[in-house]
């Protein structure tokens, strides 16, 4: 709310300072005026390269006013333990028209994502994505999972645009069980939605014996290279594989320089966008995250892939992954529509319409080639040697895929639980006030 307040109050000086200039009148009777007004524009949160600061410099010799630091202000936190939390993110699904079994399956993964503080996918999604999309009726809160063709180690699921947590566990589940029988087991679903933190589908594997693969699309945010387009999705591709190490190796990235999740945590912390992660069509570095995120919406500004823009830094790399994903997703599930098609909005109307997401879950039962237990020594081996190889300067660690999260679980086990900012609190005071749901002590205070 206090961002909205501050973008209107720069939009109506925005205006003012335009209005002053298309008066034509001479340079020495607007000055003053005009001065002032810049000095409000900027404090504000105008940038000091916006064109009519930039006017206020070069023609009325305007200099920034210093700001005076401004007063620390502790926002309000509560501490959720993990199965208190989960509980109420259970109830709000099951308030929403998830079948119970259903809610509590989704509630998995999202307190999965909580626990490993991946935070973008945690209880950050319950009510923008899942919620407000049921409420939007372009999510189906009943589940009803179609096996359109199936052999011995495949399997084609339609969602039948159901909730993807609870899709995506399912179908893993299948490809687990094909892969202890047969090796391997692929299994592609269409016709899904979001399916949250993909991480929990390759330790679904490696807690099985198994490698675990995955990757979904999404909806068009991220350019191709040399483009300003937003035409394919964040698109992750995930691996995971056990090891002897007391916890597993899972490489969970997206195929963008950061993934929208990460901007609205940005959004509600106030913090600005790194620059480098947007392609604008306009050439101009974006770091303004509230109007990046707008405008990612509109199609005007876009993710860069992994790598970044252009291909001095292999841009062409993250833009070739993410359209191999694009294609495991879209065409092998002959889904019926792919990035720019995903956008959830109706361009004519701007209604919100449906996103029919593709995944692909693939497990290998590693038992078809050597004992787990060998498996797991000598991937140890390779990671330990990783994280004992010399470090550089002013560092004394290194991680390996998979550590971060642990530590970050064992953090907040410690701890008691996650540590959940004002903007969520509110969000699930909203739901259980909305679905008449008794709030724990940890969200009344």
């Amino acid at each position: 709310r206090n961002n909205r307040q501050l973008l209107d109050k720069m939009e109506e000086l925005r205006y003012r300072l335009s209005t002053l200039l298309g008066r034509g009148s001479p340079a020495n009777e607007i000055k003053d005026k005009y001065v002032e007004l810049c000095d409000k524009f900027a404090a504000a949160g105008a940038p000091n390269d916006d064109v009519l600061l930039q006017v206020g410099s070069k023609v009325f010799d305007w200099t920034p006013t210093p700001a005076k630091p401004a007063a620390p202000v502790e926002e309000k936190t509560a501490l959720a333990p993990f199965d208190e939390l989960e509980d109420v993110m259970c109830k709000i699904l099951v308030g929403y028209g998830l079948p119970e079994e259903q809610a509590k399956v989704s509630a998995d993964v999202l307190i999965g994502a909580e626990k490993r503080g991946i935070r973008s996918h945690g209880v950050n999604r319950l009510k923008p994505i899942y919620c407000d999309r049921i409420k939007a009726k372009i999510l189906n809160p009943v589940s009803e999972l179609t096996i359109v063709k199936e052999t011995e180690t495949t399997a084609l699921v339609d969602g039948n645009m159901g909730v993807g947590l609870y899709i995506g566990p399912k179908c893993m589940d299948m490809a687990i069980e094909k892969a202890l029988k047969h090796g391997v087991g692929m299994v592609v679903c269409r016709r899904s939605t979001h399916y949250g933190f993909a991480g929990h589908y390759a330790l679904q594997a490696t807690t099985k014996g198994c490698i675990g693969i995955t990757g979904t699309n999404a909806r068009p945010s991220v350019a191709p290279t040399f483009g300003c387009d937003p035409m394919l999705g964040t698109n992750p591709l995930v691996f995971g594989m056990p090891t002897n190490d007391g916890f597993d190796f899972v490489l969970d990235c997206a195929t963008s320089v950061q993934q929208r999740g990460k901007l609205e945590i940005w959004q509600r912390e106030g913090k600005p966008t790194p620059p480098g992660c947007i392609v604008d069509r306009s050439g101009k570095v974006r770091t303004d995250t509230e109007g990046i995120l707008r405008d990612l919406s509109k199609g005007v500004c876009a993710l860069a892939p992994l790598g970044g823009s252009g291909s001095d830094m292999g841009g062409y790399k993250g833009y070739g992954y993410a359209t191999a994903i694009e294609l495991l997703c879209y065409a092998i599930q002959d889904n019926p529509l792919w990035g720019p098609e995903l956008s959830g909005v109706n361009k004519e109307t701007g209604e919100k319409k449906p996103m029919p997401l593709g995944h692909f879950f693939i497990a290998i039962n590693i038992e078809s080639f050597l004992p787990l237990q060998r498996f797991k020594e000598l991937s140890s081996v390779v990671l330990n040697g990783l994280r004992n190889s010399a470090k550089e300067p002013g560092r004394d660690r290194i991680y390996t895929a998979g550590e971060v999260e642990f530590e970050a679980e064992k953090k907040q086990r410690a701890a008691g639980g996650a540590t959940l900012n004002k903007s969520l609190l509110d969000d699930l005071v909203v739901l259980c006030e909305e679905l008449n749901i008794e709030q724990p002590a940890w969200l009344k205070a």
